[in-house]
C-alpha cells in the first residue's frame, strides 16, 4: 500500500506577503534591512512559547509506536515511532474530510489536528518496498476541540520552535515597539522579506519531508518558501498571534504561505492586499524576490489562492 503524500513538492512552496507598497524588483535583490525600531511600544512583547505534552493519559501504544491524543482537545497529538522501519508514515484522517500524510522521525513528534471536533483516524506506515508500505496499526478516537486555537499557538513538526530559539528572540525584539498585533506582523514581515533571500539552489535540490530549521534561515539568510514560512509562523504565534500554515496552490503551482487571526477582524486570508490598515493575504516570499522570474517557477504569480492543508 503506498499512502497518499502531500509532501513532494516543497521545493515549489510559498509563505507569506504583506504589503503591495513593499514589493522588490530585481533578480534577487534587497531593499536597505529592515531597521529594527527601539521605542517601546504599549502591547507586551514577552514570548509565550507553548510546549506540547505528553502526559500518557490516552494513548495507543506498542513497542513499536506511541501515539498520545491525551491533548487532543488543545488541537495537537504526539507520535513517537519506535520501530526499525526507516520510511515510517503517519497518516491523520481528520472530521473535515481531509488526510494528512507525515514522515515519522523517531523522536516525538508533535502534529496539529486542523480540523472540528469529531472521530479522527491514525495509522502508521512502514515501507516495505520502494514505494510499498503496510499498516503496523490503524486506530480511531472522538474528540471535541477545547481550543479553537491551540493547534495554531502550538509548535509542530512543520513549525517548530522553542522558548531557547535565537528566532524567538528576534521575534521579541520585534515586537518591542508594536501596540497591536498588526505593527507585530508588519514588522516581523518587513524584516524577513529584507534580511532574507530566496535560495533557488535549495528549492532545486531540497528533498521531499523536508523540515524548516528557523534558525539555520535566520542565520544563513537564505531559504525556500517553507522557510519563510514557518519562521514567520514561529515569530507570531510566539507572539500569541494564532497562525495558521497553509499549504495548497496559487494556479497550478504547490505553495504555502500563512494566516493569521487578528482580534475583530478574524482570519486574514484570500486576496494579497493591502488598504493601510488591514491585511487580506500574507506571503513573504513575493514580498522580498517578486521581481524575479526564474522564481515564480517555484512560487507561481499569486493567483487564485487555494488552501488544501493547515499546519
Amino acid at each position: 500500500m503506498n499512502p497518499d503524500s502531500q509532501h513532494l513538492s516543497f521545493n515549489r512552496i510559498l509563505p507569506v506577503f504583506l504589503s503591495v507598497s513593499l514589493l522588490l524588483c530585481g533578480c534577487g535583490s534587497k531593499v536597505e534591512p529592515f531597521e529594527i525600531p527601539t521605542e517601546q511600544g504599549t502591547r507586551d512583547n514577552t514570548p509565550l512559547c507553548l510546549t506540547p505534552a505528553s502526559p500518557g493519559t490516552e494513548t495507543f501504544t506498542t513497542d513499536d509506536y506511541v501515539v498520545d491524543y491525551s491533548n487532543a482537545a488543545q488541537g495537537y497529538i504526539s507520535v513517537q515511532y519506535l520501530g526499525q522501519n526507516d520510511k515510517a508514515k503517519l497518516k491523520l484522517a481528520l472530521p473535515d474530510g481531509t488526510t494528512y500524510t507525515y514522515n515519522l522521525t523517531g523522536d516525538i513528534d508533535v502534529f496539529p489536528l486542523s480540523s472540528d471536533s469529531g472521530t479522527i483516524t491514525v495509522t502508521i506506515f512502514e515501507n516495505i518496498s520502494e514505494k510499498a508500505y503496510s499498516t503496523l496499526m490503524s486506530e480511531s478516537f472522538d474528540v471535541t476541540i477545547e481550543d479553537a486555537f491551540g493547534a495554531y499557538l502550538y509548535p509542530n513538526q512543520y513549525v517548530n520552535f522553542t522558548a531557547e530559539d535565537e528566532t524567538i528572540a528576534l521575534g521579541e525584539q520585534l515586537a518591542f515597539s508594536a501596540n497591536t498585533d498588526l505593527d507585530v506582523i508588519s514588522n516581523v514581515y518587513n524584516y524577513l522579506i529584507t534580511n532574507i533571500s530566496y535560495d533557488t539552489g535549495k528549492a532545486e535540490s531540497v528533498q521531499s519531508g523536508y523540515l524548516p530549521d528557523i534558525d539555520a534561515t535566520i542565520a544563513s539568510g537564505t531559504g525556500i518558501c517553507l522557510d519563510y514560512a514557518a519562521v514567520m509562523a514561529s515569530i507570531l504565534r510566539s507572539q500569541r498571534i494564532p497562525t495558521h500554515m497553509e499549504v495548497g496552490y496559487a494556479g497550478t503551482v504547490y505553495h504555502a504561505w500563512i494566516s493569521t487571526y487578528i482580534t475583530d477582524i478574524g482570519w486574514v486570508n484570500g486576496i494579497i492586499q493591502f488598504d493601510g490598515e488591514s491585511w487580506s493575504m500574507m506571503d513573504p516570499t513575493f514580498g522580498a524576490s517578486t521581481g524575479d522570474q526564474k522564481l515564480k517557477k517555484y512560487i507561481g504569480d499569486g493567483d487564485y489562492y487555494h488552501v488544501k492543508y493547515i499546519y
